[in-house]
Parts: structure tokens; sequence; C-alpha cells
């Protein structure tokens, strides 16, 4: 008879199941036995987070579950950080942990704590199996609850004599479940809204970034003719290369792109989860706004809707085009203001001092990175530049987290983009605070042979937090640190290291480094003075300018 291990394995083979990603324990031994002759690939990390974080990033990039695996107590615990990565990211993942038996224990309370308890908050459902048997009906439920909307993380608490129970039960079959399309009232009320709006504009959101969704929105932009922007993880939704393009949302207000925003008398946000940072910040006299999205909207003190088409997102919007479609004179009234948005985007992007700026910095990047190459983002200063000035033209190829915006991710999000897409160039840039905190997955990369380059931006300090320590005047203090030698590092590991010295030197080697194949580190140090010229002053000079300024 199988063993509850053997029934585990089955059903995550039945879900397509490729890859779990984790560091087994004592717990788990029957797992990795049943494991071991099955078709899936145990992906062993060198940290649970890391481990997590690589699950999530295949649920965000495939619309699937990714599954990782660690043993009871710290190891369980070491998840909390990708569960609530995954859980405020909306991102499917299944989480497997191992605990000590039920039914008899001989170690006490060793190294037991309550897992369950501990992740309830961070995922849609935390579940401790208690019989064999019953594992099939569990796990596709458990993909299902990590599936449907809105997506997130799942925990299958498995003890260890529940594994090697021996027990019969057939495995479930999955079956696709639609999603309703939006009421026809909600349709034609907002029909109704756009027909009537003077200054329309679209706003794309992190669930635009589905990878369901993606492919209808393109279609409703298009037949439209509205001018469009997007939130830092709605980038790529529709091609930035797009002439209704008018920019992306880094900041929450006075931005470039907030010239549109607040002229905007209607705003229909596709896709806007307001678990990400406010793109704009609703209130007395701003714009009306209708939220389309697959669940209905969270009102906040900064989003509150007049009114919501609920439902698919990409078949609800075929059916707003097909009423709107050729009947809006006004569709295009906010375009006008889009070439000087995205001049100031450029600014500064040929500099040539050294270190390099970020305006240069992502240009470069830019450069090197085909439309369909996928950049994968730590959190830190560089994260607000490049969610201003990339321009992107394929959904999810600028992964950054804009939710939990937790630092550590970027390496191992790289990873999993690099396994499932070995043709495609991958590169995750770091900050080196960043980086040091999940940087032995380095090892990881060079074991599964990946084509993969890291690029480290190298301040030696906690550079958003420092910059934002200087905005409030205080003091420069506890924000710096020193730094290993990070081509000799990379090379520890078995990677190429490369150091850049020049600002010209910055693309062929990014160049030379994805020609080469392998795993690459580059490190470039990074001037953030850039930071408060553009960000503080000259934004803070172009409101002041607006206040001046008569009213028409």
């Amino acid at each position: 008879m199988p063993k509850g291990s053997d029934l585990l394995v089955r059903a995550l083979e039945n879900e397509g199941v490729e890859r779990i990603f984790g560091i087994p324990g004592e717990e788990n031994l029957d797992v990795v036995e049943s494991l071991r002759t099955s078709k899936i690939e145990l992906v062993l990390t060198r940290h649970e987070q890391a481990a997590a974080f690589m699950a999530a990033t295949h649920g965000r990039l495939t619309g699937r579950p990714g599954v990782c695996i660690a043993t009871l107590g710290p190891g369980a615990l070491n998840f909390s950080t990708g569960a609530a990565y995954a859980h405020l990211g909306a991102m499917p993942m299944i989480i497997i942990t191992g605990q000590k038996g039920i039914l008899t224990s001989r170690q006490a309370r060793f190294q037991i704590v309550d897992v369950i308890g501990s992740m309830r908050p961070l995922t849609k459902m935390a579940r401790q199996i208690v019989s064999a048997s019953s594992i099939p009906t569990i796990v596709r439920d458990a993909f299902r609850v990590a599936t449907e909307e809105r997506p997130g993380p799942v925990l299958l608490e498995l003890p260890e004599d529940i594994a090697s129970e021996e027990a019969e039960a057939e495995i479930v079959s999955s079956h696709p479940i639609e999603i309703p399309i939006a009421q026809g009232q909600a349709i034609e009320r907002a029909a109704e809204m756009i027909l009537k709006a003077k200054r329309p504009l679209i706003m794309l959101g992190a669930a635009a970034s589905r990878p369901r969704s993606t492919s209808d929105l393109g279609g409703f932009v298009l037949r439209t003719r509205i001018p469009f922007f997007t939130t830092q993880m709605g980038k790529g939704t529709v091609a930035g290369g797009s002439n209704l393009y008018m920019g992306t949302a880094a900041l929450s207000e006075r931005d470039y792109v907030h010239e549109a925003i607040d002229q905007a008398d209607l705003i229909i946000a596709i896709g806007h989860d307001t678990v990400e940072k406010p793109p704009f910040l609703m209130g007395r006299g701003g714009p009306k706004v209708i939220h389309v999205s697959y669940t209905p909207a969270n009102v906040e003190q900064v989003y509150f809707p007049d009114c919501e088409v609920v439902g698919d997102v990409g078949p609800s919007l075929k059916l707003l085009g097909d009423r709107i479609e050729g009947k809006l004179p006004n569709a295009g009234a906010l375009l006008p203001l889009r070439e000087g948005i995205l001049e100031h985007l450029v600014d500064r992007a040929d500099e040539d001092r050294f270190p390099v700026t970020p305006q240069r910095l992502v240009r470069d990047v830019r450069r090197v990175i085909p439309e369909d190459g996928i950049v994968c983002l730590d959190n830190g200063m560089y994260k607000i530049w490049f969610a201003r000035n990339y321009r992107t033209y394929v959904a999810n190829t600028l992964l950054l987290d804009n939710a939990l915006a937790t630092m550590g991710a970027g390496l191992p999000s790289a990873i999993m983009a690099a396994l499932l897409y070995p043709k495609r160039r991958v590169l995750a840039v770091c900050g080196d605070g960043g980086f040091m905190m999940n940087s032995q997955e380095l090892e990881t990369a060079v074991r599964l042979k990946l084509n993969l380059v890291v690029l480290i931006l190298e301040d030696r300090a906690y550079g958003m937090i420092r910059w934002k320590q200087a905005v409030d005047d205080f003091p420069d203090y506890g924000m710096t640190f020193n730094n290993p030698d990070f081509v000799r590092y990379a090379e520890a590991y078995g990677a190429k290291g490369h150091r850049v010295d020049a600002v010209d030197n910055l693309v062929p080697t990014l160049d030379r480094a994805f020609s080469a194949g392998g795993v690459h580190l580059v490190a470039v140090p990074i001037d953030y003075s850039e930071n408060t010229r553009v960000l503080v002053q000259e934004l803070r000079a172009k409101v002041k300018n607006l206040e001046l300024q008569p009213a028409e």
C-alpha cells in the first residue's frame, strides 16, 4: 500500500508540479524518499526564505502555484517572510512543512511551535493533515484555494507519522474554474461614465499582470484609444512603447505622471490592488474612479471607487469595449501632456559621471535586456528609478515588489525566472544590502547551471532609508556598512565576478556576461545624489511653479 508521502507526491504530480524548493528535515524524510522516485525535481536551497521567494515567483510568472518544503519549527518559521511576500503580492504558492508525530510523540515539545497558528494570518489557508487517506482531496483543495482570486499562499503541515502511514486513496483530478463575467448593469454603468468623461485615463494595476489577464488588456486600450499609466506592479501589461503610454506612478503624488492624473476627470482602474503603495491619492475634487477587477475594491482613505466592474477582467473589458468603441471623442484629451512627462524620464540618462547615476543605470540595463528579457529587482532606492524610467513591453518582465517590499527577494526570484525561461536574458538587480540577505543562493544558481547575471549596486549603505533620513533632516547615522570583495565572493561560489570601474564599461560588461553564459556577478558603484536633486528639489519646484500659475 502507498504511504501518505506517496499520495502527497502523486497528488502534486497530478497538479503539474515539476519542482519543489526548500530544505527538508528529519520530519520530511518520507516525502524526500517519495520524491526520489517521482518526476518532481527537488531543488535544494541554502535558506528556506529563498525557497519561498522562488515558489512565489513561480506562481507570479505562470499563474500556477509554486511549491516549497521545510521541516518543523525553525525551518517552517523561516517561510514566514516568503508567505507574506506571496500573500500581499497575490502569488499562488503551496507551502509544505513537517511536524512531529501527532499519534505518538517521543520528544515531548522539542522544536514544536504552533506553525499553523503562526502562518494563518499570512496565508489563505493553513491546515494540518491528520490522515493519509485525506491527502489527495486536501492537496486538490489547497491548489484551488491558492489559485482562485485573490491568489496567495496555502500551508499544509504533514506530521511524520501521517507521512509514513499506509492508506489507499484515489487522486482527485483537477479542472478549470471559470470566473464569471461582470454583470451587464455594471458594464452599462461604467460605459455611461466613460462616455460622459472629458479627460479619461486608464490605470493598470497589479492584478492586471496576472498571466490570464494580460492578453486582453492591450485590445481594450487600443480600441478605446484612452491613454494609460501603470502602477509599479502593473508595468508591462500593455506595452510601454505604445503611443498611449503616459508613464508609471512610482510615487503617490507630485511626480510628472501626476500632471495627467490630476487633470483626469475619470480614472478607469484596471486590476488595482490597494495592497500596493498608492499610485495616486483620492480626495475631494479628485477624479471619479471605475474599479475593474476580479474582486470588489477594498475601500481605503485613498481609494473609494464610484463604480465597480467585478468579474473576469479580460472578457468583461471586451464587453465594455464593445459598448464604447468609436464613441469617445474625448478619449485622447490628456495625450498632449505625454511628451513632456516622458521627456523628464530620460533627463540626464546620458550622464557620463562615475559612479553611475540611477538614470544612466536604467538606460544601460534597458539597452542590454531584450523586450522579453526579465529584470528582477530586490528592494531599494533603485526600485523607484526602474519603476519611473524603465520601459516595459511584455508583462512580468520587470519583477518588483511594491506590496511587502521586502529585501532579499531579488536573487531568488531571478533564479526562478532563469529556471522557467532558460533562453531569455535574466538579470537580478540588487543593492549591496539586499543582496547579502540571500547571497548564499549564488551557490544554488551555480549548482543548477543557470544562465543568470546579478548586478549589485554598491553604495555601502541601506540607501533608501539613508536618503529618507536626510530628507527628514536627521543626522546621517546607523545606515552604513562594509562589503566583501564581490568579485572574489562570486568566484568563491564558482560564479564569475566583474567590477565596473567606468561608466562606459557597464553595457559591455553586462553584454559579455550574458554572452558567456553561466552565473555572473557584476558590481558597480552608484551615486544616489540624484535622489535629492530629482525626487525632492525638482519635484518640489515643479509643484511650487504649478501653484504660482494663474487659474484658467
